[in-house]
């Protein structure tokens, strides 16, 4: 177990482990044991009852966040023609076809934090697959990066869309905002994501949905939200 620092030790004080606390009331905890000199982000960690080795218990979409993330996402996209003329003119930071594909397998490029393809181009970003997986980079029609209305896609994903997935322990990791948003503008994003979340529940999904939710920032320590007290209608 690595040692703390002495901001996370004093920080973690302030939380109380067997406590399950409130949405306000823990986003409040988060920014008080936000100590960094930087900007924080803050993250939500969601357990849930599902087991995503099958492929029916998957969970996976995307969301515009009402207030962004606070980072604007560098986006590369694969098209051609006019497609890649729409892209320019949405504000990609890359556009290309195979030449872009070749760069990133003989160069390890990853100057971009999202990619997009136009579908006559996931021949080529198939290829890919065993690069741009790992790294949760690869299009996908669910989360919106498969697709012909580019521009749409890339004015979502300027304006603070996030993917949110299972990883292999059937948690989902997704960034809801910095601290500077301050506690009210966090709630809405938290609430927003994971209202979606519930929204993409397995039909086949028996038992606790929510099983565990965890609000932090990028250096503080973790606050466990009260899961039965999130509903939507």
């Amino acid at each position: 177990m690595p040692k703390r620092g002495k901001n996370y030790r004093e920080s973690a004080k302030l939380v109380d482990k067997a406590t399950l606390y409130e949405v306000n009331e823990g986003l409040d905890l988060v920014l008080q044991t936000a100590k960094a000199k930087f900007d924080e982000t803050v993250e939500i960690h969601i357990k849930l009852g599902v087991d995503g080795r099958h492929a029916d218990q998957q969970v996976r979409g995307a969301i515009v966040l009402p207030h962004g993330t606070g980072k604007t996402k560098r986006v590369l996209v694969f098209a051609k023609g006019d497609k890649a003329k729409e892209a320019e003119d949405a504000g990609a930071d890359y556009v290309g076809a195979e030449e872009l594909a070749q760069k990133i397998q003989s160069e390890s490029w990853f100057d971009f934090d999202v990619v997009v393809a136009t579908p006559d181009m996931m021949s080529v970003v198939g290829r890919l697959g065993k690069i741009l997986g790992p790294k949760g980079l690869m299009p996908n029609p669910k989360s919106g990066t498969v697709t012909m209305d580019i521009e749409k896609a890339l004015s979502e994903i300027k304006a603070g869309k996030v993917e949110y997935r299972l990883d292999k322990t059937n948690i989902i990791h997704t960034p809801i905002g910095k601290v500077s948003f301050g506690r009210d503008k966090l709630a809405d994003n938290f609430n927003a994501l994971v209202e979606a979340v519930v929204k993409a529940k397995p039909s086949v999904a028996k038992g606790q949905y929510l099983k565990s939710v965890t609000v932090a920032s990028t250096m503080g320590p973790g606050v466990k939200i009260n899961p039965m007290k999130l509903t939507f209608n």
